[in-house]
């Protein structure tokens, strides 16, 4: 995905840009916490799913409604899963199998990807590649055995710049066998929409994400998070926006980020109390609840729009404590079954240039011939390094189907202690991925913004 020029070069300068993009992590204005005067109420968080006697989670895409402008601003028609965005939260246990039924009720065919399972190439939710489309008025069952632990989202994967702009997609969270010593796991879904003066979806399109947009939490414009001092909270947070890096800070804490792209990683604090997601990234942080009793911290998006906007804020009980002192640093999770080396002697190199569509190797045909021929075929298990070749002025966040991969060192010494499934390419630099080639089938590896599945900005490869 990428960010229009005047994002980039007001808001985000190329220097900061840069400076961010490959560590997930900048700089920290404080912010002041002041003290909790109005009662709060509990996060609004996604609800489950209704399931049907055959043990499948049922979503059926279709209009709804959403507030999101809050307080007592008309509600805003939106497509969504059972009407609702965030869809529902389908949530199950490592190695256990999601059975989900999507029933169609919208007047356009759909489908949906599964954003970062490491699923079977079937299920992985892509038209004219790995399934037909879904028409109006049908249904398709997905059943996938879920091999991380994490957090992951499911959305459309067809006409994205209409059916992801107005709603359709949802959180997936695969629970670790043994659950990590937490008081609260909390979820923000974080978008951005594009709305008119009466609060309706401006319709969507490249040039459209120049203007201004309306940020929201779990469809909410701010949500308060109750908790107790020396709580331990796991804050799971998905950028479900189309095209907006998130810079996300949390005033006056020191998270610790545990996971990234659902895959855990050695804890670390965040540099200064900020994590920035790229179009389609995760991090869990884990953040003990340390102010003063009856104090507000907030959690904002900074640079937005030339400001800082408050999209959650953690409101302290007054009177409330967990526990007498704060829980010790925290461990790493459990380790998700992913390969420890990777053979770079016999690795196979493929070059990805990222630029005009007349020259771009990143051009794909869409229809039932499958797409037109693969960016490269690979024998499975071997490794694969690919060179991403920015040569735009935009950053572009590139999506790796049905694999992770490590983000490789400039000079070819080594990779970043993290895996990931979206990379954000700063404009005119390349970055080197990679991976090992080890589940079957034809995958796609995409940019992850609005509108740039219709205009080709993707690709695919075959592992045999």
């Amino acid at each position: 995905m990428i960010f229009d020029s005047a994002t980039v070069t007001s808001a985000w300068s190329r220097r900061r840009f840069l400076g961010t993009s490959g560590a997930f992590m900048a700089s920290l204005v404080q912010l002041h916490v002041g003290r909790a005067r109005a009662q709060t109420q509990p996060p609004v968080l996604p609800g489950p799913a209704e399931y049907s006697r055959d043990g499948f989670a049922v979503l059926r895409a279709r209009p709804g409604y959403a507030p999101l402008r809050g307080g007592e601003q008309t509600e805003t028609a939106i497509w969504g899963y059972d009407g609702r965005v965030p869809g529902p939260l389908l949530r199950i246990r490592q190695g256990e199998e999601l059975r989900t039924r999507l029933i169609n009720e919208l007047p356009q065919p759909t489908v949906i990807h599964w954003h970062g399972i490491r699923l079977p190439n079937a299920m992985d939710g892509v038209p004219h590649l790995t399934q037909p489309l879904i028409e109006s008025g049908k249904s398709f069952d997905y059943r996938f055995i879920a091999p991380d632990a994490g957090t992951f989202w499911y959305h459309a994967h067809h006409y994205s710049s209409e059916q992801l702009a107005h709603g359709l997609y949802g959180p997936l969270i695969v629970d670790e066998r043994t659950p990590p010593e937490i008081d609260q796991d909390i979820l923000l879904v974080l978008d951005d929409w594009r709305l008119d003066a009466n609060g309706a979806i401006q319709e969507a399109s490249p040039g459209a994400m120049d203007g201004p947009a309306h940020l929201t939490a779990n469809s909410r414009p701010r949500l308060d998070m109750p908790v107790a001092v020396n709580d331990r909270i796991r804050l799971r947070l998905i950028n479900a926006a189309s095209a907006r890096i998130m810079p996300v800070r949390i005033a006056g804490h020191v998270p610790y980020v545990v996971a990234i792209d659902g895959q855990p990683a050695e804890p670390f604090p965040a540099d200064a109390s900020r994590v920035v997601l790229a179009p389609g990234n995760r991090a869990d942080l884990f953040i003990d609840a340390t102010s003063e009793p009856g104090s507000v911290t907030p959690i904002v998006i900074e640079e937005y729009g030339q400001r800082d906007v408050e999209i959650a804020r953690l409101v302290y009980d007054a009177q409330a404590r967990r526990r007498a002192n704060p829980l010790p640093v925290p461990r790493p999770l459990p380790d998700n079954p992913l390969p420890a080396r990777m053979a770079f002697t016999d690795a196979l190199r493929v070059e990805i240039p990222l630029e005009g569509a007349a020259t771009n190797a990143m051009v794909m045909r869409r229809g039932p011939d499958a797409a037109g021929p693969p960016l490269f075929r690979v024998r499975r298990g071997r490794t694969v390094v690919i060179a991403m070749s920015n040569r735009t002025v935009f950053p572009h966040a590139m999506h790796l189907h049905g694999h992770h991969f490590r983000l490789l060192d400039s000079l070819d010494d080594g990779w970043k202690p993290f895996w990931l499934d979206t990379v954000l390419i700063a404009p005119e630099r390349t970055t080197r991925i990679a991976f090992v080639a080890d589940n079957p089938g034809k995958w796609m590896i995409d940019c992850y913004r609005l509108g740039y599945q219709e205009t080709d900005m993707a690709a695919w490869f075959e592992v045999g």
